[in-house]
């Protein structure tokens, strides 16, 4: 069987549906979400295989004006992800202007010679007429292949923008095995579930200023798998606010990651976790590195 593959870049602002909608795709939860913005930092890589195409997604960190080493290590992420691919996905809201990061991010696409679609995302969140102002609003701003409007939360449209995809295919045998859905270690998954806690139980800036480092993780005979996590903030004020009175926050997040973790890999977890500062670690060019943000 001859077989065909596409790599396909995920870009957008923060916060437009680029992981719900990578998910979605994949059809498994490979990329954490919440509604805070820049919840991905790294390139996640999604794959999905059906019959004889492989369609590889990455999804990268919402594009933006960086402020600290991590956020210069985020923004070069997607710059990066837009060059050399088959196809670039352009994730944008439902809303008829193109805000500075959209410009960005065309600016980018047009320079890179890459074939590029639009996705309009949380189209069930505004009235059908909507779409036509924003459909006319980037076709005056840019030359894309197709216009799909979409919505990753409840999959309409999304096999649409599917079929678009297989169309970049190019023959090649497959880049990955046909069962796997992810490029990720485990040990990143399970950092990335115990992040992905933080944003959803945490408020401003706290959860933004927290990496992740497993530092255990090993499989019994029995199957159960044993890790260890240590979460770091930046302040001595954030740790206390991350453990909670009684260790009741910190109770409350491993449980919620541990449930989480469990599900991705099919057995019984024992998550044991610790919160340490390292103070402005985001500014560190050596602790950036070392939480394993690096190109």
């Amino acid at each position: 069987m001859k077989t065909k593959t596409a790599m396909i870049t995920i870009a957008g602002r923060p916060n437009v549906g680029k992981s719900t909608l990578t998910n979605y795709l994949v059809g498994e939860k490979i990329a954490i979400v919440s509604n805070k913005p820049q919840t991905t930092r790294n390139r996640i890589c999604g794959i999905l295989t059906r019959g004889d195409t492989q369609l590889v997604f990455m999804d990268t960190p919402g594009y933006h004006r960086a402020r600290t080493k991590l956020g210069d290590y985020m923004v070069n992420v997607t710059r990066e992800s837009i060059a050399d691919v088959d196809l670039t996905i352009l994730v944008v809201e439902p809303i008829a202007s193109i805000g500075p990061q959209e410009e960005g991010l065309i600016e980018q696409i047009r320079g890179s010679h890459c074939p590029a679609i639009l996705a309009i995302n949380k189209i069930d969140t505004v009235e059908k007429d909507t779409l036509l102002s924003v459909i006319a609003c980037y076709t005056q701003a840019a030359s894309f292949d197709a216009i799909i409007p979409i919505s990753a939360k409840t999959g309409d449209g999304v096999e649409d923008l599917l079929e678009t995809c297989g169309g970049y295919a190019v023959e090649s045998p497959f880049l990955f095995p046909e069962d796997m859905t992810t490029d990720q270690p485990e040990r990143q998954v399970m950092a990335e579930i115990i992040r992905e806690k933080l944003l959803w139980c945490l408020d401003r800036e706290v959860p933004h200023g927290t990496a992740v480092e497993i530092t255990k993780f090993s499989e019994r005979d029995n199957g159960i798998i044993d890790i260890d996590a240590t979460i770091y903030c930046e302040k001595a004020s954030h740790k206390g606010i991350i453990i909670g009175k009684n260790g009741a926050m910190l109770k409350k997040i491993s449980s919620m990651a541990r449930t989480d973790c469990e599900k991705f890999m099919g057995t019984k977890v024992y998550l044991t976790t610790w919160v340490k500062v390292k103070e402005n670690w985001r500014d560190s060019d050596f602790l950036v590195r070392n939480f394993g943000y690096s190109e």
